[in-house]
């Protein structure tokens, strides 16, 4: 028990066909509000000898009267199964995947807005008052 809080693994199941150990855990947390599943990736990641970049902590849910959490978590064997396997918002949150800019209606505004311009100005167009002139 470090930093204030005991992780606990249960129904432990390894899943050769997406490459990765599924578990459920259970984090106990008697002065805390909560711990970041940042804090518990690298635990698991310690625990099972990976590195933090392969493991996914999902599912958090704090049990009513506070002091404990559950959740799942999936150990994958390397970083490219966790891409190949993972929804994209579990990999934006990650950070493994870039963040979408803008909405449906922006995009197609700055394409209408392109077809406008002439020349290779159609580059700064869009990228915000500094550069358009």
């Amino acid at each position: 028990m470090d930093g204030g809080y005991t992780l606990r693994t249960r129904k432990v199941m390894t899943n050769k066909l997406l490459h990765r150990l599924q578990m459920v855990i259970d984090v106990i947390h008697p002065n805390l509000g909560g711990v970041s599943s940042e804090k518990l990736r690298e635990r698991l990641a310690k625990t099972y000898k990976a590195k933090p970049e392969n493991v996914v902590v999902y599912g958090l849910r704090t049990i009513f009267g506070g002091s404990r959490s559950t959740g799942f978590a999936l150990i994958y064997d390397s970083k490219d199964f966790v891409k190949k396997y993972e929804p994209k918002f579990r990999l934006r949150r990650m950070g493994l995947e870039a963040a979408r800019t803008g909405s449906r209606k922006q995009k197609k505004e700055l394409k209408n807005k392109r077809k406008k311009v002439r020349g290779t100005s159609k580059k700064t167009v869009g990228l915000g008052k500094k550069n358009s002139s």
